[in-house]
């Protein structure tokens, strides 16, 4: 395939996810002349293919130059399949090691970034189909799994499981292929048992029952000396 015959089918490409997702897209031709999350991917996918002959300065170029007019950053490193989306798109960043699989969309103000601490990946791998919510934060060399949401505003600082729905700050899982995480199924920080009351309780069980065999015996002997006296 030609770079020609490349970057024809990737725009193509992009163009009908747009259509498939913003129903505020109209046709072909706005989405073209302005929508800048695609203005930003078309000129990721120019900047990469000069990474990837190792031509780095010229991909920077690029990528910084799209940043300028489209307000979004996109390293040239990242990889990103086919189908991806950035709706609106301003304060967008994605990292060197970024890993964005096919059909994938993301909003305004997210960062898919690093935490400062590692080397190499550094940057998290998205599935297929994830959906990240504006303004949320992505950090570190983990997975995200196909099928994934993100909440507006989350903070992700590990792995989420494939078809979950992570949600706050740090991000945890609220949603399991659609279903409500119960709480009793899930360890609770607050409201774990008090082992020390747990014993208190079963010590005062115990002298509940040693009482009653007191009183028992107390009966007894009670007894005892009642019919020895009346003998």
């Amino acid at each position: 395939m030609t770079n020609f015959e490349y970057f024809k089918k990737q725009f193509a490409e992009e163009i009908e996810s747009v259509k498939r997702r913003d129903p505020a897209a109209r046709n072909t031709l706005e989405i073209v002349l302005t929508y800048s999350g695609l203005h930003a991917i078309l000129m990721y996918r120019i900047a990469h293919r000069f990474y990837l002959k190792k031509n780095f300065l010229v991909a920077r170029i690029i990528s910084q130059t799209a940043r300028f007019f489209t307000g979004i950053e996109i390293h040239p490193g990242a990889k990103i399949g086919k189908g991806f989306f950035i709706d609106h798109g301003s304060g967008v960043v994605i990292g060197e090691t970024t890993e964005i699989g096919d059909n994938c969309l993301i909003y305004q103000g997210v960062t898919l970034g690093g935490t400062g601490k590692d080397k190499g990946k550094r940057h998290p791998t998205l599935g297929n189909n994830v959906m990240v919510g504006s303004g949320a934060r992505v950090l570190g060399p983990f997975k995200v799994g196909d099928n994934a949401k993100i909440a507006a505003n989350a903070v992700v600082l590990k792995e989420v499981p494939p078809d979950c729905t992570a949600v706050g700050v740090p991000a945890k899982i609220v949603r399991r292929k659609g279903e409500k995480v119960h709480p009793d199924r899930e360890l609770d920080q607050i409201h774990i048992p008090d082992p020390v009351s747990q014993e208190l309780a079963r010590q005062l069980e115990r002298i509940k029952k040693l009482e009653k065999q007191v009183n028992k015996l107390e009966i007894s002997e009670l007894g005892k000396k009642y019919n020895t006296n009346k003998n």
